[in-house]
């Protein structure tokens, strides 16, 4: 049996292509689709089949361009369905208005069953959509549920039982993670709650530090500082604001030789408010070392939810703990500099501070 003779020049050229890359290293992000003439089908980047030989692809923009060609779609990557991926997204989209819709939290077999998956797949795949586990949802969305009954219900009791849950007292067990202060003092802006701050000059600018018992509650970074006065009060409201004492000067000069020399740390405790999946980006922007940035992407990948690109530039708008948790240190995929809460500017300021040895 005589073996056919290579074609090395369409062999060159398909190696050459950035595609073939894709192709070797099973890209799930590549859009685009190529055919194996030895086989007659047409295959996903991704696809998990033995890699072929370069001499015998060709690649397509479409399916309907490769089945053109005469090839049949892979029965093991079924490139002409939706990617899993997606398929993903939309069933667990669809487990998330359960969740929401129920009154009381469904169980994780039930979820999975309605999915079409087993419970320990679907508990693993919700949470790399998501970013949370079923639990973790069905509590975020409860908590969200009840900071919203807080100001319109009559009493806490009321706002509590109107957000599903069926006991107060399994809901006051986790009341100050949820809200970051007591149910009541929640449902009043934060009335008896006591802040301390003071606004001092540091070369980004004026900075405001503020604290509560907790620990920092706020880092601000502005021009006036009138105005950062007005958007902690916006941020609480109802809270007793005292200015800073001799001892809090203290802290704040802490806080401003932290933004000059980021070397230091800042080894303060932090009252940290926030959704629990807010909470997660601003955990992973913690771990992001000085001197190295991420994108968004990358952030959304290491907390476990790809997808969630969008849902991770806002919770990085809504960090209101300049540089305690570093969200300048985040940028675009190309490692252009985007939007910042405190002005693109300062956020290259630090970049540059935090790229000196």
């Amino acid at each position: 049996m005589s073996t056919p003779t290579r074609d090395f020049p369409l062999e060159t050229a398909i190696v050459n292509d950035p595609r073939w890359a894709a192709v070797q290293a099973r890209d799930p992000e590549a859009r685009f689709y190529y055919s194996v003439r030895t086989t007659g089908v047409y295959c996903r980047p991704c696809c998990a089949a033995r890699l072929a030989r370069p001499e015998n692809v060709q690649f397509y923009s479409s399916c309907e361009e490769a089945e053109r060609a005469g090839f049949r779609p892979c029965k093991r990557c079924k490139p002409n369905q939706k990617p899993i991926a997606d398929q993903n997204a939309t069933k667990i989209s669809a487990a998330c208005r359960q969740i929401e819709e129920s009154e009381t939290p469904p169980s994780l077999h039930s979820l999975a069953e309605t999915a079409g998956m087993s419970d320990w797949h679907f508990h693993r795949v919700f949470k790399a959509v998501t970013g949370l586990t079923p639990k973790g949802y069905a509590l975020a969305h409860r908590a969200k549920l009840v900071r919203k009954s807080l100001s319109k219900s009559g009493t806490v009791t009321d706002a509590i039982y109107d957000a599903g849950y069926n006991s107060s007292s399994r809901f006051y067990e986790a009341s100050n993670g949820l809200l970051g202060m007591t149910p009541s003092s929640y449902r009043t802006g934060g009335a008896q709650t006591e802040i301390r701050f003071a606004v001092g000059e540091c070369s980004l600018g004026s900075i405001l530090v503020a604290q509560s018992d907790r620990g920092i509650c706020a880092i601000l970074l502005g021009n006036e500082p009138d105005t950062l006065v007005r958007q902690l009060e916006d941020q609480f409201p109802k809270a007793n604001l005292i200015g800073a004492d001799a001892d809090f000067e203290n802290l704040i000069a802490k806080v401003v030789g932290f933004v000059e020399r980021p070397s230091l740390g800042l080894d303060l405790p932090l009252d940290i408010r926030g959704t629990a999946f807010q909470q997660r980006v601003w955990q992973a922007l913690r771990e992001i070392p000085a001197g190295e940035t991420a994108s968004y992407a990358d952030v959304a990948r290491r907390i476990g939810s790809p997808s969630a690109v969008r849902a991770v530039a806002q919770a990085c708008g809504a960090n209101s703990l300049a540089v305690a948790i570093p969200c300048h240190r985040v940028v675009r995929n190309d490692g252009a500099l985007s939007g910042y809460r405190w002005g693109v500017e300062r956020k290259r300021t630090l970049l540059d501070r935090e790229a000196r040895p």
